[in-house]
């Protein structure tokens, strides 16, 4: 899978720009401030209709105009060139089309264009809380199977009404509480198993592309695992919601369920979050976006793009030789701020300044 050629009109801080990628490495590069990274949210925002920076979507509309427009073609490993098209609203609803086509949900999006995306923020999948982990997991399991998406939107709907419910009782267990309560109980135990047991699947077949991941960047053999970390399990989730019960309803509270569950990673036998050091988190973290990349790309037979958004600043020189030496087949589109570094061999390189692009580095 790749993108051939994207259009860019009034996203962010480009006005009107049209690029071509070459069908291996492009490298992007340009001082801060100057659309680097509004590039690579642009292709991602393609792919799920989302920005990778959590951003809305009124902030991805250039200042001074209501609308902006992201287009690309896709070109598919069967040969099958797609036409996606978004138009962005800075209030109201925008539009997606595929193939001149306009689509009525987001779900009918996914898969025709994947991407992976690495940034430098991505070191809160490390150093962050469990819901980032949680995220990183559950878009994962989207890119390998569209049915998760519906599975992650059941969930948030029933924790939704579970937990107004729970606000609704206001401390006080009544028999009309409990029965309602017995209802939403339910739905949320057979969602919550069925998605946590596509969590727990994923993670046993992330854990040794994460080992290899690791290994190629850190050049060394350190011992990395993974853990899906959920004490619900021991007993079940419909058992564990029953005895939580009391405690929910007091706090007026979800305490228990996939959506409190966490991805444990160690490294040496430690707890990454607290004891590697920033250097070996940051690399955990490109490992671990690694890894799911090559798996997605081995098990739907196609190659997602890959988005590496300013990573050389992040590594250090012999992580980054590690980088450019083992970086996966396919398209990527790679951005930097700095000088390339020995090694690498791109097919295309663009400079961008302020929004507009020129072939070929910068120009001292």
């Amino acid at each position: 899978m790749l993108v051939r050629r994207l259009w860019l009109a009034d996203f962010r801080n480009y006005v009107e720009t049209e690029l071509v990628f070459a069908e291996g490495l492009t490298v992007v590069v340009g001082r801060n401030g100057q659309g680097k990274t509004n590039l690579v949210e642009a292709i991602g925002y393609l792919a799920t209709l989302d920005s990778f920076r959590g951003a809305p979507n009124d902030a991805l509309v250039r200042a001074g105009v209501d609308r902006a427009v992201v287009r690309a073609e896709v070109r598919h490993d069967d040969g099958r060139e797609i036409l996606v098209e978004a138009e962005l609203a800075r209030t109201g609803r925008g539009r997606v089309q595929v193939n001149r086509q306009r689509l009525t949900r987001t779900r009918d999006l996914l898969g025709v264009l994947r991407v992976s995306v690495f940034a430098p923020d991505d070191l809160v999948l490390v150093k962050g809380g469990p819901s980032e982990r949680r995220r990183f997991l559950d878009d994962t399991a989207v890119a390998l199977s569209v049915r998760h998406d519906a599975r992650r939107s059941d969930l948030d709907r029933i924790l939704r009404q579970r937990t107004s419910l729970l606000k609704q009782a206001g401390g006080r267990l009544t028999p009309e509480i409990a029965i309602t309560l017995d209802v939403w109980d339910t739905k949320l135990a057979q969602v919550g198993e069925e998605l946590t047991a596509a969590r727990v699947e994923l993670v046993a077949a992330l854990a040794p592309e994460m080992t290899l991941a690791y290994e190629q960047l850190a050049g060394d053999e350190m011992p990395v695992s993974l853990e899906y970390v959920a004490p619900w399990r021991t007993v079940g989730l419909a058992a564990a919601l029953v005895a939580a019960r009391t405690d929910d309803v007091r706090r007026a509270q979800c305490t228990v369920g996939p959506h409190r569950d966490d991805l444990e990673i160690t490294l040496r036998s430690m707890p990454s979050r607290t004891h590697a050091s920033q250097g070996e988190q940051r690399c955990l973290a490109l490992a671990l976006r690694l890894a799911a990349h090559r798996l997605v790309g081995e098990l739907v037979g196609s190659t997602p793009v890959l988005l590496l958004d300013d990573v050389f600043s992040e590594l250090d020189p012999t992580r980054t030789a590690a980088l450019v030496a083992h970086l996966p087949r396919g398209q990527t589109v790679l951005t930097t701020a700095g000088d390339l570094p020995a090694g690498i061999a791109p097919e295309r390189v663009l400079t961008v300044v302020e929004g507009r692009f020129v072939d070929g580095p910068p120009r001292d």
